[in-house]
């Protein structure tokens, strides 16, 4: 099973998607745990295409499109934002003091420890990031 969904670069549309996803959840029997995680991962992500990867203040389109196999479910995001790896961004030092640590950088962090598996690629003008959770 697939669907995708088309988004808005407008911070409006994060409460839409978490209502999508809470449907979805229930749809493919997921626990309320996991669509949790699934939502704080993909509004980290889709926050961060928002406020970082436009130079404009045109409307974009952001595409993501979830997966449902059998032991896992995929999450490809896509933007035609400006090209960002976040698989390369160090993690911070969380050991540190809140003072003491550089700002940002906690929601990527939160996404690679979420997620079993995170990509990035950049194919014809387009950002994609690729996260895998299993069941």
């Amino acid at each position: 099973m697939e669907i995708e969904i088309k988004l808005e670069n407008r911070v409006a549309e994060l409460e839409r998607l978490a209502s999508i996803l809470n449907d979805i959840g229930r749809e493919w029997a997921l626990t309320p745990l996991f669509v949790n995680q699934l939502n704080l991962v993909l509004e980290e992500a889709v926050t961060n295409i928002m406020f970082y990867s436009y130079s404009d203040s045109s409307l974009h389109c952001i595409t993501i499109n979830i997966i449902n196999h059998n032991d896992t479910i995929e999450i490809c995001i896509c933007d035609d934002g400006k090209p960002y790896n976040p698989t390369k961004k160090i993690d911070p030092d969380i050991t540190l003091d809140a003072e003491k640590r550089e700002v940002g950088g906690l929601g990527i962090f939160i996404i690679k420890k979420i997620m079993d598996r995170v990509t990035y690629t950049y194919e014809n003008n387009q950002n994609k990031l690729t996260l895998i959770k299993r069941k």
